[in-house]
């Protein structure tokens, strides 16, 4: 069974990958879309991410087993919809971005696996403050080498998270440095430490890593989420995340943790098929 496990990468070898960004630039999208709806999802609804997306539906909203079903296919169906020749993106509380770039100090930009984050890597930049990102090292390298390429002029850094922990001087250098450090906070992955709180009715253990890291320096939080709006737009929603920087330090983590997932609830009522955490998210 745990080969049956998703291993945290993009499915294929890199020479699929390699074709695939190469096709999409010349194709027409509605094709591929039509052709993955009908052939390529339904396999995917055999495998192990079907089980947790349907109980999502199930447990969280409440859905019969037929609509419950059905949105699971139109979580998949969504998730496949990352590329295209041009979107048109919509942007709510773009002030509190460009507010804070002009700063002279560094802030924490938190992330999370709903809608489409990396959408913002070409939309929502600046180039008064480096953008440093925190990725998943275990990507697949043509994947990991196709985003390079494509932020290479948008002022913005990858950090990946390596077992040697390295990662940590990165974020450190960044931020002395003044700069904007993103960092997914709804998955728990290189540290097990975590903060628990509520998300849609039920309890979720939460990484502690970037609440601690705004904390520990006093620093601004933007709660940063990409919503697929339409089949050609995104809208994104930047969200700034207050607390009390004089409480005690585990309070200041708490309230964090608190606002960022009432952030995330609210992102989740207005676009329930767009949660993309293929596994047991409320019992992990």
């Amino acid at each position: 069974m745990a080969d049956k496990k998703w291993k945290g990468t993009t499915y294929g070898n890199s020479l699929m990958h390699h074709w695939l960004i190469k096709l999409l630039k010349v194709i027409d999208i509605r094709f591929v879309y039509i052709f993955t709806y009908i052939f390529v999802i339904p396999p995917c609804l055999l495998r192990p991410g079907f089980k947790p997306i349907y109980h999502y539906f199930r447990e969280r909203w409440g859905y019969g087993p037929v609509k419950a079903f059905l949105k699971t296919y139109q979580n998949h169906c969504l998730f496949s919809m990352y590329a295209g020749k041009h979107f048109k993106v919509e942007i709510e509380g773009f002030e509190h971005f460009q507010h804070l770039t002009r700063q002279a100090s560094a802030f924490v930009q938190l992330s999370s696996h709903i809608g489409n984050y990396e959408m913002a890597g070409y939309t929502l930049t600046s180039y008064d403050k480096p953008l440093n990102a925190l990725v998943f090292y275990g990507e697949k390298q043509t994947i990991m080498e196709n985003r390079m390429d494509m932020f290479a002029n948008k002022n913005i850094r990858m950090i990946p998270v390596k077992n040697d922990m390295s990662h940590l001087f990165l974020i450190d250098h960044a931020l002395q440095q003044g700069e904007i450090v993103s960092m997914p906070a709804d998955r728990i992955f290189g540290s097990p430490k975590y903060v628990i709180t509520q998300l849609l009715g039920a309890e979720v253990k939460l990484p502690l890593g970037p609440f601690s890291v705004a904390t520990m320096r006093g620093l601004n939080v933007l709660a940063v989420n990409v919503m697929k709006s339409s089949t050609k737009s995104y809208k994104i929603y930047v969200t700034p995340l207050d607390y009390d920087k004089q409480a005690p330090r585990k309070q200041q983590i708490c309230q964090l943790a608190h606002g960022y997932a009432a952030e995330l609830e609210r992102m989740l009522t207005m676009y329930p098929a767009q949660w993309y955490n293929y596994f047991d998210f409320w019992k992990s």
